[in-house]
C-alpha cells in the first residue's frame, strides 16, 4: 500500500497555497503550532483522522481528496477539481442518461435528440464557467474575506452619510470631517471581530494597536478646539503600545512551549 504521508503532505500544501494561507494561518485555524503544520507538509508526521476531517471541512474537500494522489484522482469517477460534497452531488449524472445518449448517437435522429454540435459546445462551456464560479465562491476563506470587506465598507458608508447630513443641518464645518476619523476605530472593531472568528488571531495585536491609536486620535481631534494641550493625550498611546507588545510576546512564548 502506498505511504499516505507524502500524499497527505502534498495535498495539504497545495490546498493551503491555493487559498493564499501561510503555515501560521493554517496552524491558527486548527489550534496547532506552525511547526506541526510544517512537519505535516514535509511528510515527517501525519495528522490524525479528526484533524484531517477538520482540514477537509476547512477547505471544503472530502477526506478521500486528502488521502488520494493526483494520478489516482484522475481515474476516479468523480470529476477532477471537485472541492465539496455538494458540488459532487450537483454534478452526478444518472448512468441511464449516458446510455440514452450513446443510443441516440447510433441513430439517424442524433441531431434531433441531442441538438446541434454548436449548441452542445456552448452548453459545455457555460457549464464549465458555472463550475469554476462555484469552486471560487465555495472557498470559506474567500467568503469570509468578502463578508469582512463588505462590513468595513458599510462602516464608511455610514460615515459618509453622517458627513453629508452634518454638512446639511449644521454650520460648524470643523466637526463635519470627524465622521471619517471616527470611521477608523469603528472599522478596526469590525475587523477585530471577524479576524478573531475566521482569520489568523496573531493579526489581532496589530488591529488592537490600530484601534487604540485611532481612538486616541479621534478623542484628541474632537477636543482640539478647547486647546492644543489636548495633543498630550496621544502620549497615553506609548504605554498602551508597550502593553500590547508585551502581551503579544507573552502569548507567542506560551504557544511555542505548547
Amino acid at each position: 500500500m502506498q505511504n499516505l504521508k507524502p500524499i497527505i503532505a502534498k495535498n495539504i500544501s497545495n490546498l493551503r497555497q491555493k487559498n493564499n494561507m501561510t503555515q501560521s494561518d493554517l496552524a491558527s485555524r486548527l489550534n496547532y503550532s506552525d511547526k506541526a503544520v510544517s512537519k505535516w507538509e514535509r511528510a515527517e508526521s501525519m495528522p490524525d483522522v479528526a484533524v484531517l476531517k477538520e482540514i477537509a471541512d476547512l477547505f471544503s474537500v472530502t477526506l478521500d481528496y486528502l488521502v488520494t494522489d493526483d494520478n489516482e484522482r484522475k481515474v476516479e469517477t468523480k470529476e477532477e477539481g471537485s472541492y465539496s460534497d455538494n458540488f459532487e452531488d450537483a454534478n452526478k449524472v444518472d448512468n441511464d442518461s449516458f446510455s440514452q445518449i450513446d443510443e441516440a448517437k447510433t441513430t439517424e435522429n442524433y441531431d434531433a435528440a441531442t441538438g446541434d454540435d454548436n449548441k452542445a459546445e456552448s452548453d459545455t462551456a457555460s457549464t464549465g464557467k458555472t463550475k469554476n464560479k462555484f469552486i471560487y465562491m465555495s472557498s470559506p476563506l474567500r467568503k469570509h474575506g468578502f463578508i469582512t470587506g463588505m462590513s468595513i465598507i458599510l462602516v464608511w458608508l455610514v460615515a459618509t452619510l453622517a458627513f453629508v447630513m452634518s454638512d446639511i443641518f449644521t454650520e460648524d464645518i470643523y466637526f463635519h470631517w470627524l465622521a471619517f476619523v471616527y470611521a477608523i476605530p469603528a472599522s478596526a472593531i469590525v475587523w477585530l471581530v471577524f479576524n478573531s472568528l475566521w482569520f489568523n488571531k496573531r493579526r489581532n495585536y496589530f488591529i488592537i494597536s490600530l484601534l487604540m491609536w485611532s481612538s486616541l486620535l479621534s478623542i484628541v481631534l474632537s477636543l482640539l478646539p478647547f486647546g492644543k494641550r489636548m495633543l498630550l493625550m496621544l502620549i497615553l498611546g506609548i504605554p498602551g503600545q508597550v502593553i500590547i507588545y508585551m502581551w503579544s510576546s507573552l502569548k507567542k512564548k506560551v504557544e511555542l512551549k505548547e
